[in-house]
Protein backbone atom coordinates (compact mmCIF):
# COMPACT_ATOMS: atom_id res chain seq x y z
CA UNK A 1 0.00 0.00 0.00
CA UNK A 2 1.23 3.45 -0.97
CA UNK A 3 -0.39 6.63 0.30
CA UNK A 4 -0.33 10.40 -0.05
CA UNK A 5 -1.85 12.96 2.33
CA UNK A 6 -3.14 16.06 0.54
CA UNK A 7 -4.82 19.25 1.72
CA UNK A 8 -4.12 21.68 4.54
CA UNK A 9 -7.13 22.44 6.72
CA UNK A 10 -9.40 19.73 5.28
CA UNK A 11 -6.99 16.90 4.42
CA UNK A 12 -7.55 13.61 2.64
CA UNK A 13 -5.35 10.50 2.48
CA UNK A 14 -5.28 8.77 -0.92
CA UNK A 15 -4.25 5.09 -0.78
CA UNK A 16 -3.03 3.10 -3.78
CA UNK A 17 -3.49 -0.65 -3.30
CA UNK A 18 -2.18 -3.67 -5.13
CA UNK A 19 -4.62 -6.41 -6.08
CA UNK A 20 -5.83 -8.19 -2.94
CA UNK A 21 -4.74 -5.46 -0.53
CA UNK A 22 -7.43 -4.06 1.74
CA UNK A 23 -8.19 -1.13 4.05
CA UNK A 24 -10.57 -0.90 7.01
CA UNK A 25 -12.49 2.10 8.32
CA UNK A 26 -14.89 2.48 11.22
CA UNK A 27 -17.39 4.94 9.81
CA UNK A 28 -18.35 6.76 6.61
CA UNK A 29 -14.89 8.17 5.94
CA UNK A 30 -14.55 6.90 2.36
CA UNK A 31 -14.49 9.93 0.04
CA UNK A 32 -13.87 8.32 -3.36
CA UNK A 33 -12.50 5.09 -4.81
CA UNK A 34 -11.88 3.22 -8.03
CA UNK A 35 -14.75 0.98 -9.21
CA UNK A 36 -12.85 -2.26 -8.50
CA UNK A 37 -12.79 -1.67 -4.73
CA UNK A 38 -15.10 -4.20 -3.06
CA UNK A 39 -16.80 -3.14 0.20
CA UNK A 40 -17.66 -5.61 2.96
CA UNK A 41 -19.22 -4.63 6.32
CA UNK A 42 -18.53 -6.82 9.38
CA UNK A 43 -18.44 -6.60 13.18
CA UNK A 44 -14.65 -6.74 12.98
CA UNK A 45 -13.89 -9.56 15.40
CA UNK A 46 -17.15 -10.22 17.21
CA UNK A 47 -19.54 -8.35 19.48
CA UNK A 48 -16.98 -7.85 22.27
CA UNK A 49 -14.55 -5.94 20.07
CA UNK A 50 -17.41 -4.11 18.36
CA UNK A 51 -18.76 -2.90 21.71
CA UNK A 52 -15.27 -1.78 22.75
CA UNK A 53 -14.91 0.26 19.57
CA UNK A 54 -18.27 1.87 20.22
CA UNK A 55 -17.12 2.91 23.71
CA UNK A 56 -13.99 4.48 22.22
CA UNK A 57 -16.04 6.68 19.91
CA UNK A 58 -16.23 4.64 16.71
CA UNK A 59 -18.98 2.60 15.10
CA UNK A 60 -19.87 -0.99 15.93
CA UNK A 61 -19.23 -2.20 12.38
CA UNK A 62 -16.12 -2.03 10.21
CA UNK A 63 -16.02 -1.49 6.46
CA UNK A 64 -13.33 -3.40 4.58
CA UNK A 65 -12.39 -2.22 1.06
CA UNK A 66 -10.42 -4.70 -1.07
CA UNK A 67 -8.80 -4.10 -4.48
CA UNK A 68 -10.00 -6.73 -6.95
CA UNK A 69 -8.96 -7.53 -10.54
CA UNK A 70 -5.95 -5.21 -10.44
CA UNK A 71 -4.65 -2.20 -8.49
CA UNK A 72 -7.18 -0.01 -6.71
CA UNK A 73 -7.45 3.48 -5.25
CA UNK A 74 -9.39 4.71 -2.22
CA UNK A 75 -9.43 8.05 -0.40
CA UNK A 76 -10.43 8.80 3.21
CA UNK A 77 -11.31 12.38 4.16
CA UNK A 78 -11.14 14.16 7.50
CA UNK A 79 -14.47 15.07 9.12
CA UNK A 80 -13.20 18.31 10.75
CA UNK A 81 -10.60 20.97 9.87
CA UNK A 82 -7.30 19.63 11.08
CA UNK A 83 -4.61 17.09 10.26
CA UNK A 84 -4.27 13.48 9.17
CA UNK A 85 -1.28 11.63 10.62
CA UNK A 86 0.10 8.23 9.59
CA UNK A 87 1.38 5.78 12.22
CA UNK A 88 3.33 2.60 11.47
CA UNK A 89 2.22 -0.01 13.99
CA UNK A 90 4.32 -3.07 14.78
CA UNK A 91 5.03 -5.41 17.68
CA UNK A 92 6.17 -3.27 20.60
CA UNK A 93 5.22 -0.12 18.69
CA UNK A 94 1.67 0.66 19.71
CA UNK A 95 -0.12 3.98 20.10
CA UNK A 96 -2.90 5.54 22.13
CA UNK A 97 -5.20 7.90 20.20
CA UNK A 98 -7.77 10.41 21.35
CA UNK A 99 -11.38 9.27 21.21
CA UNK A 100 -12.77 9.17 17.63
CA UNK A 101 -9.32 9.78 16.06
CA UNK A 102 -9.18 6.54 14.04
CA UNK A 103 -9.77 7.16 10.33
CA UNK A 104 -8.58 4.08 8.40
CA UNK A 105 -5.89 1.40 8.44
CA UNK A 106 -4.43 -1.61 6.74
CA UNK A 107 -6.22 -4.82 7.72
CA UNK A 108 -3.32 -5.98 9.91
CA UNK A 109 -4.01 -3.16 12.39
CA UNK A 110 -6.14 -3.90 15.46
CA UNK A 111 -8.27 -1.16 17.01
CA UNK A 112 -9.36 -1.59 20.62
CA UNK A 113 -10.50 0.39 23.63
CA UNK A 114 -7.90 1.76 26.08
CA UNK A 115 -9.05 2.45 29.65
CA UNK A 116 -7.31 5.00 31.84
CA UNK A 117 -5.73 3.19 34.77
CA UNK A 118 -5.90 6.19 37.08
CA UNK A 119 -9.34 7.47 38.03
CA UNK A 120 -8.17 11.08 38.23
CA UNK A 121 -6.86 11.10 34.66
CA UNK A 122 -10.11 9.56 33.49
CA UNK A 123 -12.39 11.98 35.30
CA UNK A 124 -10.47 15.24 34.78
CA UNK A 125 -7.99 14.61 31.97
CA UNK A 126 -10.26 15.87 29.19
CA UNK A 127 -10.72 12.56 27.35
CA UNK A 128 -12.56 10.50 29.98
CA UNK A 129 -11.69 6.95 30.92
CA UNK A 130 -11.70 5.66 27.35
CA UNK A 131 -9.20 6.24 24.54
CA UNK A 132 -8.32 4.24 21.43
CA UNK A 133 -5.42 1.80 21.18
CA UNK A 134 -3.92 0.67 17.85
CA UNK A 135 -1.75 -2.45 17.69
CA UNK A 136 -0.92 -5.24 15.27
CA UNK A 137 0.98 -4.67 12.03
CA UNK A 138 0.56 -1.99 9.36
CA UNK A 139 -0.16 1.67 8.74
CA UNK A 140 -3.01 3.46 10.50
CA UNK A 141 -4.34 6.94 9.72
CA UNK A 142 -5.76 9.19 12.44
CA UNK A 143 -7.45 12.58 12.21
CA UNK A 144 -6.71 15.34 14.71
CA UNK A 145 -8.10 18.81 15.33
CA UNK A 146 -6.11 21.76 14.02
CA UNK A 147 -2.34 21.63 13.54
CA UNK A 148 -0.26 18.90 15.21
CA UNK A 149 2.96 19.51 17.17
CA UNK A 150 5.19 16.57 18.15
CA UNK A 151 7.60 16.03 21.04
CA UNK A 152 9.87 13.16 22.04
CA UNK A 153 9.92 12.65 25.82
CA UNK A 154 12.82 10.94 27.55
CA UNK A 155 12.23 8.58 30.46
CA UNK A 156 10.69 10.61 33.28
CA UNK A 157 10.41 13.78 31.19
CA UNK A 158 7.03 15.45 31.44
CA UNK A 159 4.80 17.80 29.45
CA UNK A 160 1.87 19.64 31.07
CA UNK A 161 -0.99 20.33 28.67
CA UNK A 162 -4.46 21.76 28.87
CA UNK A 163 -7.21 19.16 28.81
CA UNK A 164 -8.24 18.10 25.31
CA UNK A 165 -4.96 18.96 23.56
CA UNK A 166 -3.61 15.40 23.59
CA UNK A 167 -3.96 13.89 20.11
CA UNK A 168 -1.88 10.73 20.47
CA UNK A 169 1.01 9.21 22.37
CA UNK A 170 3.23 6.15 22.34
CA UNK A 171 1.77 3.36 24.46
CA UNK A 172 4.91 3.62 26.63
CA UNK A 173 3.86 7.09 27.86
CA UNK A 174 1.85 7.64 31.03
CA UNK A 175 -1.04 10.07 31.48
CA UNK A 176 -2.12 11.70 34.74
CA UNK A 177 -3.64 14.96 35.99
CA UNK A 178 -2.50 17.68 38.35
CA UNK A 179 -4.45 20.50 39.97
CA UNK A 180 -3.77 24.05 38.84
CA UNK A 181 -1.71 25.56 41.71
CA UNK A 182 -3.35 28.24 43.83
CA UNK A 183 -7.03 28.92 44.49
CA UNK A 184 -6.89 32.26 42.66
CA UNK A 185 -5.41 30.61 39.59
CA UNK A 186 -8.12 27.94 39.70
CA UNK A 187 -11.00 30.38 40.02
CA UNK A 188 -9.79 33.30 37.90
CA UNK A 189 -7.18 31.94 35.51
CA UNK A 190 -9.67 30.61 32.96
CA UNK A 191 -7.72 27.37 32.52
CA UNK A 192 -9.96 25.10 34.57
CA UNK A 193 -9.10 23.17 37.74
CA UNK A 194 -6.81 20.50 36.32
CA UNK A 195 -4.13 20.02 33.67
CA UNK A 196 -3.06 16.80 31.97
CA UNK A 197 0.47 15.52 32.63
CA UNK A 198 2.21 13.26 30.09
CA UNK A 199 5.32 11.35 31.18
CA UNK A 200 7.86 9.66 28.93
CA UNK A 201 9.51 7.72 27.53
CA UNK A 202 7.79 8.01 24.20
CA UNK A 203 6.46 10.30 21.50
CA UNK A 204 3.48 12.62 21.93
CA UNK A 205 1.30 14.43 19.38
CA UNK A 206 -0.53 17.58 20.52
CA UNK A 207 -3.39 19.24 18.62
CA UNK A 208 -3.88 23.00 18.49
CA UNK A 209 -7.68 23.24 18.17
CA UNK A 210 -9.74 20.59 20.02
CA UNK A 211 -13.36 20.43 18.93
CA UNK A 212 -14.37 21.22 22.53
CA UNK A 213 -12.48 24.53 22.29
CA UNK A 214 -14.18 25.36 18.99
CA UNK A 215 -17.58 24.63 20.52
CA UNK A 216 -16.78 26.82 23.53
CA UNK A 217 -15.67 29.72 21.33
CA UNK A 218 -18.82 29.54 19.20
CA UNK A 219 -21.33 28.98 22.02
CA UNK A 220 -21.92 32.72 22.77
CA UNK A 221 -23.00 33.23 19.14
CA UNK A 222 -25.68 30.50 19.17
CA UNK A 223 -29.29 31.51 19.82
CA UNK A 224 -30.42 30.77 23.36
CA UNK A 225 -32.98 27.98 23.68
CA UNK A 226 -34.67 29.90 26.51
CA UNK A 227 -35.44 33.00 24.45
Amino acid sequence: MQYEIQGDTLPVVICSLEQGEAMITERGSMAWMSPNMKMDTTSGGGLGKAFGRMLSGDSIFQNTYTAQNGPGLIAFASSFPGSIQAFTVARGQEYILQKKAFLAAETGVELSVHFQKKAGAGLFGGEGFILQRVAGQGVVFAEFDGHVVEYELAAGQQMVIDSGYLAAMSASCQIDIQAVPGLKNMMLGGEGLFNTVLTGPGHIWLQTMPISSVAGALRPYFPSTNS
